[in-house]
C-alpha cells in the first residue's frame, strides 16, 4: 500500500546524515554511464557471493542508532543492518517500508502509521507498534536508558507517540508538520532496532539487531565490518526471489581517496564509495576501458562549504565573513580541485531542490572588495583579519585547503590551517571549538530538514547562526503545506544566507560508486512498484547487490 497522493506530494527525501567533513562538492554528473543509471544491461540477478566495499571512514561510536553520530559511511553500514519506516522512490517521495501506510490528518498534526505484518528482527522477535513506539521515543529522548544527542532536537516537534492497536502507532505533533515522513527516514539513520538492543545497557552500539537484509557477523574497529545474509528477510524481488541476493558484505574503512581508487583498480576492493570531481577524473578512464563499473551523480547533492563560527571572533563580524567570501575564487577552485565536474554552489539547495535559486546574490570573487571588507574589519576591531581553518586529515582535502589559503593571501587575509580526523572534526563542531571549518553537509530533500542545522535554538547549529529572519523562515516553512508558498519561503531564506554570508559556499557534491564489472544492482529493486532513489550522498541500499555467478 502506498502513501496517499497528498502525503507523497509533500514529503521528500531527508538526507540528514551528520556532517561528513571531507573534500567534496556537487554539480554535473561525470559518470561513464548515464547519471543515476546502472551501467549497461546487467541481466537477471543471481543469488550468492560476497563483496568487499571500501568506505571513506570508520564509525568509531558504533550503531546504537538513537545515540550515534553517523556520517555517510556509518549510514551506509546502517542501511545494511536496519530498515526504516519509510524509504524514498526515484523522485525522493517517501513510500512505506516497515510501515504499511503513513497517513496524516487534514491539518498535518496527527499521523497514523500502520506497521507491516510479518516482519521479524534478527533475534526472531516481532516488529510491532510497541517496539516502533519505543524506538521513536528513544530517538526523541523519551525512553529510559537511551540518551540521544542529535535527534532530541530533530524530533522535538513530536508531542506524543501512542500505540493505537498492536500494529498501529499515532504520532501527534506540536505544530502542523507536512514533512514528517522525511524525518522518519532521515537518510536511513532512523532505523528500527530490536527491543533487546534498545535495552542493552553496555552494548547497544555493538550488539546490532535490526530487521535489515544482513546481520552483523563481526566488527573489528578500523579494519572491517562483516555482515551475512538474513535468511528470514521480509522482502522479495518482483520475481519472488528472496532478498538480499548476496551471502555476505564486508566494509573496510579507507580514509584516503587515492587508496580506494587504487584498490578498485587492482581488484583489492569489489566496490568503493568516493566523493568529488577529482575522484571521478581518476575513475573515468577505468570506466571507459571497461575495467570498472561507475555510477556518478549529484542527485540530492550536498554542498561543500566553509562554515564560520559566528559566536566568536573574527566571524562574529559580517565584514570578516564578506572578506573571505570575496577573496575566494570559486571558479578556480572548481577547475583545480573538482576537475571542472562540480558546479559552483549558489547556496545550500542544489538544482532540483525546493529553495534553489540560480542567483542568490552571494559575493563573487573580487580582490578589491575582499580587501575593502578586511579593512573595515580592522577599523572596527583594531586587528588584521587572521584565523584558523580546520579540515579533515586527507591528502586531497589538504590540497584544497592550501589552495583556499593561497587565494585569501592574495587579498592580504591570513588563514592558518589545522587538520584532524573526521570524527574529531565533528566533535569540534559540536563543541564550537573552531573558527572556520571545511565542511560537507545539507544534502537535498525537504528544506525543513535543515531546521536542525540553522535554527538559533538548535544545539547542533554548528555555525552558531543567530538570525531572526532565518529562524522565521524555518518556522514558517515547517508548518506551511502549500508547496508554492514553501518554495518562496526557502528561496527568501537562501537569499538571506547570501546577504549575511552565514556560510561560504564552494561546490555541490558529486558522489560515485565504482565496482568490479561483475558487481550489479547498486540502487536495488523497485520501491513499492516505483523506481528506486538514485542519490548517493547518504549511501544506497544493499538489498539488490549481486555478483555474476553468485554462489556458484
Amino acid at each position: 500500500m502506498k502513501m496517499s497522493r497528498r502525503t507523497r506530494g509533500i514529503a521528500a527525501t531527508l538526507a540528514m546524515g551528520l556532517v561528513a567533513a571531507a573534500c567534496g562538492g556537487g554539480g554535473d554528473s561525470g559518470s561513464g554511464a548515464k547519471a543515476g543509471d546502472a551501467p549497461g544491461d546487467e541481466g537477471p540477478p543471481v543469488s550468492g557471493g560476497r563483496v568487499i566495499y571500501a568506505l571513506e571512514a570508520e564509525t568509531n561510536a558504533g550503531w546504537c542508532l538513537a545515540e550515534s553520530q553517523l556520517a555517510i559511511s556509518g549510514i551506509q553500514v546502517a542501511k545494511t543492518i536496519y530498515d526504516t519506516l519509510v524509504q524514498p522512490d526515484e523522485s525522493g517521495k517517501m513510500l512505506p517500508m516497515l510501515a504499511e501506510s503513513v497517513e496524516p490528518n487534514a491539518t498535518f498534526d496527527s499521523w497514523t502509521i500502520k506497521i507491516r505484518e510479518g516482519v521479524k528482527f534478527h533475534d526472531g522477535t516481532k516488529l510491532d507498534a510497541e517496539v516502533v513506539k519505543n524506538n521513536l521515543d528513544a530517538y526523541r529522548g523519551k525512553y529510559d536508558g537511551r540518551s540521544p544527542l542529535l535527534f532530541v532536537f530533530v524530533l522535538q516537534n513530536i508531542k506524543a507517540v501512542d500505540v493505537t492497536d498492536p500494529m498501529t502507532v499515532t504520532i501527534t505533533t506540536k505544530t502542523p508538520w507536512p514533512a514528517l515522513p522525511s524525518f522518519l527516514y532521515s537518510s536511513g539513520r532512523l532505523g528500527m532496532s530490536a527491543q533487546a538492543q534498545l535495552d542493552s545497557k553496555d552494548n547497544c552500539d555493538k550488539d546490532l539487531i535490526g530487521t535489515g537484509p544482513f546481520k552483523l557477523k563481526e566488527w573489528k574497529l578500523n579494519d572491517h565490518f562483516t555482515a551475512v545474509k538474513n535468511p528470514d528477510y521480509w522482502q522479495k524481488d518482483a520475481d519472488g526471489t528472496q532478498l538480499p541476493y548476496l551471502d555476505e558484505i564486508e566494509y573496510r574503512p579507507v580514509p584516503d581517496t587515492d587508496s580506494r581508487v587504487e584498490g578498485v583498480q587492482t581488484g583489492q576492493f569489489d566496490m568503493i564509495h568516493t566523493n568529488g570531481g577529482e575522484a571521478v577524473s581518476q575513475l573515468q578512464p577505468l570506466a571507459d576501458s571497461g575495467t570498472i563499473n561507475m555510477i556518478a551523480n549529484s542527485d540530492a547533492a550536498e554542498v561543500t562549504y566553509l562554515m564560520a563560527n559566528e559566536a566568536k571572533a573574527p566571524f562574529d563580524n559580517l565584514d570578516a565573513r564578506k572578506a573571505v567570501a570575496y577573496g575566494i575564487n570559486r571558479e578556480e577552485f572548481k577547475k583545480l580541485r573538482a576537475a571542472g565536474l562540480q558546479d559552483v554552489a549558489s547556496g545550500p539547495f542544489a538544482p532540483g531542490n525546493l529553495g534553489y535559486l540560480e542567483d542568490t546574490g552571494f559575493p563573487e570573487f573580487d580582490v578589491a572588495k575582499a580587501k575593502e571588507h578586511a579593512a573595515a574589519y580592522k577599523k572596527a576591531t583594531g586587528k588584521d583579519l587572521s584565523f584558523t581553518m580546520s579540515y579533515a586529515a586527507d591528502a586531497s582535502t589538504k590540497i584544497s585547503a592550501e589552495l583556499l589559503q593561497s587565494q585569501l593571501a592574495d587579498s592580504g587575509i591570513e588563514m592558518k590551517l589545522t587538520s584532524t580526523d573526521q570524527a574529531a572534526l565533528i566533535d569540534r563542531a559540536i563543541g564550537g571549538d573552531f573558527e572556520l571549518a571545511y565542511f560537507r553537509n545539507h544534502p537535498g530533500g525537504d528544506p525543513d530538514n535543515q531546521y536542525v542545522w540553522w535554527h538559533s535554538s538548535s544545539p547542533v547549529n554548528f555555525g552558531k547562526i543567530n538570525d531572526p529572519q532565518v529562524d522565521k523562515a524555518l518556522d514558517d516553512g515547517r508548518v506551511e503545506s502549500d508547496e508554492a508558498k514553501r518554495a518562496g519561503i526557502y528561496e527568501g531564506m537562501n537569499e538571506r544566507f547570501a546577504d549575511q554570508v552565514h556560510n561560504i559556499w564552494l561546490v555541490w557534491s558529486l558522489w560515485t560508486v565504482s565496482s568490479q564489472p561483475n558487481v550489479h544492482g547498486v540502487f536495488g529493486p523497485d520501491v513499492d512498484g516505483e523506481k528506486p532513489f538514485t542519490g548517493l550522498a547518504s549511501g544506497h541500499p544493499v538489498t539488490g547487490l549481486w555478483v555474476d555467478g553468485g554462489g556458484a
